[in-house]
């Protein structure tokens, strides 16, 4: 079982940094690989370039708990419900949509 994991591309786990402008400062996200090409999926989910969809994220998160202590943290997680199968109801996608136009 453990060589599943163990025996996984190095380069999945490989750190990457991205520069995202986030309420209109910009700043540097530090995640895996793997994360990274999860929230590209993600957010072509969305109808929208990960950018955006961070900075949609970050800006939502932070309307609904007033801060947010580690957003990359939150990232992964973002990730880690994605992959369990939570996905926005068609009336968010929808809404979303006609807010993007």
């Amino acid at each position: 079982m453990c060589r599943v994991f163990a025996g996984q591309d190095p380069e999945g786990y490989r750190q990457i940094n991205r520069s995202i402008r986030i309420g209109g400062h910009s700043t540097s996200i530090q995640l895996e690989a793997t994360f990274w090409e999860l929230l590209d999926e993600i957010a072509v989910t969305q109808g929208l370039s990960t950018p955006k969809f961070i900075s949609k994220l970050y800006d939502e998160a932070l309307e609904i708990n007033g801060q947010i202590p580690n957003f990359a943290s939150m990232l992964r997680t973002t990730c880690a419900l994605y992959l369990r199968g939570h996905r926005p109801a068609e009336a968010e996608l929808v809404a979303l949509h006609s807010e993007a136009a």
